[in-house]
């Protein structure tokens, strides 16, 4: 049976072999990206069988001691495990919300903007960060919110502030991750939010202006439903990083007087594989939190579908 393709028309039609074989150009440039994803994506699974092993260097996979589940057993018991999750969870919901709201709100703004100039040069300057890493960022932040030398606390000092050491309070350092990602990276994020704003019909516009709409009216009843598919397939990716919570960014800004409230699973994990050299058991660590993030991703497309009637697949 010939494939289907439809017709602008909406007509269907069956796809002729001569057209498909035409095409295998296009599937060959597929090859390079596949094996780079077969061999940094795939490949590395193998690694997982640790997760269930009293894994040993020397030894290898084979000869390494088969121990089951202990490894999970004893994440389980681990004194700091639950704060460590909550944490996780904690710091990705923040960022996940900051990251939705805060991006809509400045393309709906960059989109009223009637002077090109000015709007290509405000986003040209609100994307710059993205393209920074955490290395160059981190070093920046801590020389900015330095309690001594740092320009926030110089000028906070200005109205009789005392200095706050952001970087060394647990209890504000989580806000000042989702604070600091949120600069980084929303710029970049209302490029989406932009794309889907072209796609809107302007003759609603016209229709909702001869109607004496207000600009904010337009916005409420035009603007944001236009762009609710977008917004939920944002919304739905982000829930399947839930626990990631940015290891390059919190790995860059913590330290120990800070990990009761700043001490994520990435970060764990490393200092269990990498500095404690307990490779089985940070990959429990690691398999573990997969799990988790395959079933919240689960659940994100059924309530995409069920809520929005929107399918990603």
């Amino acid at each position: 049976m010939l494939p289907i393709r439809k017709t602008r028309s909406g007509t269907l039609l069956p796809v002729s072999q001569k057209s498909l074989h035409s095409r295998w150009p296009l599937h060959l440039m597929l090859i390079p990206g596949l094996l780079i994803l077969f061999i940094y994506q795939y490949l590395p699974m193998f690694g997982i069988v640790m997760a269930f092993q009293d894994y040993k260097p020397a030894l290898g996979f084979r000869g390494s001691e088969w121990v089951g589940w202990d490894n999970f057993a004893y994440i389980m018991k681990l004194p700091n495990i639950t704060q460590v999750v909550w944490n996780a969870f904690y710091i990705s919901i923040m960022k996940v919300i900051a990251g939705q709201i805060f991006p809509i709100i400045v393309a709906i703004l960059l989109n009223e903007v009637r002077k090109s100039f000015f709007k290509r040069t405000f986003q040209t300057l609100i994307y710059l960060p993205h393209f920074l890493s955490w290395v160059i960022l981190g070093g920046i932040l801590i020389d900015i919110l330095s309690p001594s030398t740092g320009f926030v606390n110089l000028v906070l000092g200005w109205f009789g502030v005392d200095p706050i050491f952001f970087l060394g309070d647990k209890s504000l350092f989580p806000y000042v991750l989702v604070a600091t990602d949120l600069w980084k990276d929303f710029g970049f994020s209302t490029i989406v939010y932009l794309a889907a704003l072209t796609s809107i019909n302007p003759n609603l516009y016209e229709a909702a202006v001869v109607d004496g709409a207000s600009r904010l009216r337009q916005i409420w009843h035009i603007t944001l439903p236009g762009m609710a598919p977008i917004i939920v397939l944002v919304a739905t990716l982000s829930l399947g990083s839930i626990l990631n919570a940015g290891f390059d960014q919190v790995f860059n800004l913590y330290s120990p007087a800070v990990y009761e409230t700043g001490d994520i699973i990435d970060t764990l994990v490393y200092r269990t594989g990498i500095l404690q050299a307990k490779y089985s058991l940070a990959t429990a660590i690691g398999l573990f939190k997969s799990v988790v993030s395959l079933i919240l991703i689960a659940i994100s497309y059924f309530l995409a579908y069920r809520i929005a009637n929107y399918r990603i697949f």
